[in-house]
């Protein structure tokens, strides 16, 4: 059996994953394309939301890289549509439709991402209604983006001291090696996966909370990290109560990308009721941690306790409150 590592061994492999580091070159980005003009959402949030009557349109858009396309192309062509719902959905929305963009230097090597990314659209109900694909290129590559509609929005930017972090994982499923992908979707019964996805937007509804990311590549601490430094706030996580499968090494947890997966600040008053909508539908959730004013990221393992991040010595995006590059 391997051990998992030290608290304090534990974050130091964290902050020099590969995806902490792929997350830093978001601000420099930002700050050259100034995209704050027209969103109602912050740059940082999980989608652009651009005010439309009584409500938000929602437009999102995930590149995927070119080994894992190459390696695995019609579970890419899954998470084209995949990953873009978790993102409408971490926003508090539902989704309308997608449009694709993919290239490879032949078209049986399409041909498989197509056929995966036509599954899933069957299987979560949202239409294909456009894209843009290319044979004639050196390797395979794939972009998908969705336009998505919400009533009230769920953002990175509001997380607030004294919520408490829910996070929310479906571990009914495995890896999907040698990617620490951890994949609950494509043998589950579609309408329990639509089910879940519409678990946000009604937490969103009901006034249950205001802030919410997905779990992304930067993975359970890295995602809470994003949501903190967004919102200008602290997090501390107790490890032992995070939903995590058994039998899995709590390092490689924490790193992994779940189909479904999110963490939301929730005020005291309304964790059981989030709590339940989760468990309503098979998802394990938990009470996990609380959002403190300290502008420190800190996980906690019996008594003892790490900081992983300190915004007030180093960003991480560099788009929490000012901070953003104009």
């Amino acid at each position: 059996m391997t051990l998992a590592p030290g608290i304090t061994a534990l974050a130091e492999q964290l902050r020099k994953s590969r995806a902490f580091a792929a997350k830093r070159a978001i601000a420099t980005i930002a700050g050259q394309l100034n995209l704050n003009d027209v969103s109602a959402a912050a740059v940082g949030d999980d989608c652009a939301a651009i005010p439309d009557g009584d409500g938000y349109l929602l437009f999102a858009i995930e590149g995927f890289m070119s080994e894992f396309v190459a390696s695995d192309p019609w579970f890419a062509g899954w998470c084209g549509i995949m990953v873009n719902l978790a993102d409408v959905a971490a926003m508090g929305g539902r989704p309308v439709a997608v449009v694709d963009c993919v290239q490879a230097s032949a078209e049986h090597e399409v041909d498989p991402i197509l056929v995966g990314m036509k599954a899933a659209s069957e299987t979560f109900g949202v239409p294909i209604v456009g894209g843009h694909t290319c044979t004639s290129g050196d390797d395979r590559q794939l972009s998908v983006a969705i336009l998505g509609r919400a009533q009230k929005l769920l953002t990175s930017f509001d997380a607030e001291p004294g919520d408490h972090l829910v996070i929310a994982i479906d571990l009914r499923g495995r890896y999907r090696e040698p990617h620490s992908n951890w994949e609950a979707a494509t043998d589950a019964p579609p309408q329990r996966l639509r089910a879940c996805f519409n678990l946000l937007p009604k937490i969103a509804e009901l006034g249950l909370s205001k802030a919410a990311k997905d779990i992304s590549q930067a993975g359970i601490i890295g995602t809470s990290m994003m949501l903190a430094e967004c919102s200008g706030v602290g997090m501390t996580l107790e490890l032992e109560k995070i939903p995590k499968p058994r039998g899995i090494a709590l390092d490689r947890w924490l790193q992994t990308f779940p189909s479904f997966g999110f963490i939301l600040s929730v005020p005291p008053k309304n964790v059981a009721q989030v709590l339940s909508l989760f468990e309503s539908q098979g998802v394990s959730a938990a009470d996990a941690g609380v959002v403190t004013a300290t502008r420190r990221v800190e996980i906690v393992e019996h008594e003892n306790r790490e900081i992983v991040w300190d915004f007030d010595r180093t960003p991480l995006l560099g788009l929490g409150p000012g901070e953003a590059t104009p």
